[in-house]
């Protein structure tokens, strides 16, 4: 398991990033509100990470901060939501937005992410 990358922020596009820790890059993918946090292009960074694995796919995950990932974790535990569907939610809203929405039955807030019906925001905010 690759728990966390600490290394120079190599290159980046809309959803991910490479980081290069002691000559390899790591590819990221990563919510938007973590990569806009990461800086600049040669900028030193450190980002916690969740490694997926599937039949034909190895993903690994970047979040700035372990509060971040863990909510992912919750995230991908409700049914229909996969790892594209919990980045979509933690770029529309931060940790403590999402916990509030959560705590507050407001499933309207966890609808403003991209691709997330009322339904499936209904039941994320049931489930967590």
């Amino acid at each position: 398991m690759i728990a966390k990358l600490t290394g120079l922020l190599d290159d980046f596009g809309p959803d991910w990033a490479v980081i290069d820790v002691a000559g390899v890059g790591y590819l990221v993918h990563a919510s938007a509100k973590t990569l806009g946090a990461m800086g600049l292009r040669g900028d030193r960074v450190t980002v916690h990470t969740e490694l997926q694995v599937s039949e034909n796919d190895m993903r690994l995950i970047g979040f700035s901060s372990g509060d971040e990932r863990a909510w992912f974790r919750l995230l991908t535990g409700v049914q229909g939501v996969g790892s594209k569907m919990a980045l979509a939610v933690l770029s529309a809203l931060s940790v403590e937005d999402l916990q509030r929405a959560c705590a507050g039955g407001d499933a309207a807030m966890v609808a403003r992410a991209q691709g997330v019906g009322p339904k499936l925001a209904s039941r994320i905010v049931n489930e967590l």
